[in-house]
């Protein structure tokens, strides 16, 4: 850990445009801590609204980085969710949603438990949507009992999709072959270095088909004022600025964090609320737009992180233009 770490200082130092590089040892394992980001209009209020983060790319495993074994956002979602359950004087949640999406199990997963945490505690959610809440970041907005939308921000993009990479002319080129033995036809298809049937491929679609038909359905129960044929017109894949999805039903409003926090207390049927975050310890939320990410950060120098190609074919809730098709 230690030679990566100075590996990294010496790599900013010869950019030539830092003055030094400060290296925290910060503990991203240790339990939350509540921080108040807003206080109350009234200093006797001990009411609470809870702001959770839904940000980045949505995957049920750790965000690593080069100083860091990075954090689950499934696991910090839950844990956030669990955190506001238990304090009674939480009254209500305010997620704050940037994410283009992600694996269609992680946004199923938490989806799921905001649904739980809704019917179990009553408490009301309010979504807000920033600059982006696409596929899966939309998935997980519909548990939600209000959708407010940023002026700027793109959301939609309700499909699935599947990265495969086939490099099966360029092997042929070089002189390489992959052998697999296998227990049936079928059983290597998506391989980088195989080309897909057209059996394989109808095999593929069928299953996209199916997880895009369950998107279909959570829009609906999120959503119940839209029809479901009216959704399936919707759900083709493309994106929608807050004008255009607030039109169509997708969202309930346009408005800004504190509407949100605004419509989180008449919900809850309070008068006045101090706004909450949880965050790690040594993390600081001085503002209610402070930054998603866990500490320490992510130094991205040379990481490209490509779907599909990281750890084999993945379906996905997920917006990436220039990158993959998106299959309706």
């Amino acid at each position: 850990m230690y030679s990566r770490c100075l590996a990294a200082g010496l790599l900013l130092g010869c950019v030539g445009c830092f003055d030094g590089l400060l290296i925290k040892p910060v503990n991203t394992q240790a339990p939350l801590a509540e921080k108040t980001v807003r206080p109350a209009e009234h200093a006797l209020t001990f009411n609470k609204i809870a702001v959770i983060d839904v940000g980045g790319m949505l995957l049920n495993m750790n965000a690593g980085s080069l100083l860091s074994s990075g954090s689950n956002p499934v696991s910090d979602f839950r844990e956030k969710l669990q955190r506001a359950a238990e304090d009674s004087s939480v009254k209500a949640v305010v997620l704050r949603i940037n994410s283009p999406g992600g694996g269609v199990t992680a946004s199923d997963i938490m989806w799921h438990d905001l649904m739980e945490f809704r019917k179990t505690t009553s408490k009301p959610v309010v979504a807000c949507l920033l600059d982006m809440a696409t596929s899966g970041g939309y998935y997980v907005a519909v548990a939600s009992d209000r959708l407010i939308a940023h002026p700027t921000c793109v959301t939609g993009s309700i499909g699935v999709v599947m990265t495969m990479w086939n490099f099966h002319h360029l092997l042929d080129k070089i002189g390489v072959e992959n052998r697999a033995i296998t227990s049936g036809p079928n059983k290597a298809m998506g391989s980088p270095s195989h080309a897909l049937s057209e059996e394989q491929e109808a095999i593929i679609q069928g299953v996209i088909d199916q997880f895009h038909s369950r998107f279909v359905e959570i829009v609906a129960k999120g959503r119940p004022k839209l029809d479901i044929d009216t959704i399936r017109i919707l759900a083709d894949g493309r994106i929608y600025s807050a004008p255009e999805a607030k039109s169509v039903g997708l969202v309930d409003r346009i408005g800004y964090l504190e509407d949100a926090f605004e419509e989180a207390i008449s919900l809850a049927k309070i008068d006045d609320a101090q706004v909450v975050m949880y965050a790690p310890a040594a993390e600081s939320r001085p503002s209610i737009y402070s930054t998603f990410q866990n500490l320490p950060k992510e130094i991205n120098l040379f990481k490209v992180n490509l779907p599909g190609l990281e750890s084999g074919p993945a379906f996905l809730y997920l917006w990436q233009p220039g990158l993959a098709k998106a299959f309706p």
